[in-house]
């Protein structure tokens, strides 16, 4: 493949810039994926499209060479498997996926917590998964052995999809995100089987997002759209709540968008030996579960057991 003529489309700024068709999108994302882009012309495509801003049309395009990669894990019988990804880690406040993991898996819904992690100024989210318990399976046969017998397994991206997860170790050699980081929050690990958890930093994104979602979860598919807590899929204690769910390709709105902030305490508690213990308070009742931690979980039971075309 010739990669000159896609960089003189999508690289000619902010204004001058054109986006490419679905399926121009696709087989330039499936190259990237597949490694098979030269350093200097990568180089070129990441940064073209960070700055012209990728299109549904090619975030699509996208998607669809991505989940064309990514392998399948098997789900139980029953209520669908939430996909909780984690890139980012513990900047300034605890870490609380886990608890919404966990607490969905006391529910015996499955949970598959997937990703990476290369942020040298933030707390690991996978040491806090070692602390909790929670090794990182070493196989998707593994990963699905353990929704079966504990319904809660943790993948790296690197089992999911390699490729992916190369396109993304390139963020501190640029310094940059690039197009990959938004694409692995739309990835699905268990098609027809899961509720995908897009969790989202800048607020305009819950439109692009919510656009890109609809016909992702047209052909039996499921979402939940929220704001992100220090960019991991856990609900910010205090902000207001804004959770959106996707069944068959329509959106509804899970919390009222209008409730208002709350004034709660926020933990300090980054490492992963403190956040752990406060993770285990909680489960254990020894201190209270935050009332947007309750009210994501509650959302995302509605979504893994609510019946076909039902909102």
């Amino acid at each position: 493949m010739q990669f000159a003529p896609f960089i003189k489309e999508i690289g000619r700024g902010t204004k001058g810039a054109r986006d490419l068709d679905s399926q121009q999108a696709e087989a330039l994302f499936g190259q990237i994926i597949d490694g098979l882009v030269p350093d200097m012309e990568l180089g070129a495509i990441l940064i073209a499209l960070r700055i012209k801003g990728e299109s549904q049309t090619e975030l699509a395009g996208f998607v669809r060479a991505m989940q064309a990669r990514t392998a399948t894990i098997l789900v139980p019988q029953g209520q669908r498997c939430v996909l909780l990804p984690t890139f980012n880690g513990a900047r300034k406040q605890a870490n609380l996926l886990p608890l919404v993991a966990l607490l969905l898996a006391r529910e015996g819904v499955p949970v598959l917590i997937h990703g990476r992690h290369d942020f040298d100024s933030r707390e690991s989210p996978f040491a806090l998964l070692e602390a909790l318990g929670l090794p990182l399976s070493k196989s998707v046969v593994e990963a699905s052995e353990q929704l079966r017998s504990a319904s809660l397994a943790c993948l790296p991206l690197s089992v999911l999809n390699p490729g992916l997860d190369r396109l993304l170790a390139l963020r501190p050699r640029l310094g940059l995100r690039n197009s990959g980081h938004s694409v692995a929050k739309l990835l699905d690990a268990a098609p027809g089987h899961s509720v995908r958890v897009v969790a989202i930093t800048h607020p305009e994104y819950l439109l692009s997002m919510g656009e890109i979602l609809l016909p992702l979860t047209e052909q039996g598919g499921r979402a939940l759209l929220m704001r992100a807590s220090e960019g991991e899929a856990y609900a910010h204690l205090r902000r207001r709540a804004q959770l959106y769910g996707f069944i068959d390709g329509q959106r509804s709105d899970l919390h009222p968008a209008d409730s208002a902030d709350i004034d709660w305490p926020l933990s300090d508690a980054c490492g992963a030996t403190a956040n752990a213990a406060l993770i285990e308070s909680m489960l254990a009742g020894r201190e209270p579960v935050p009332p947007r931690i309750t009210e994501q979980v509650q959302a995302l039971l509605r979504l893994a057991t609510i019946v076909e075309n039902q909102v």
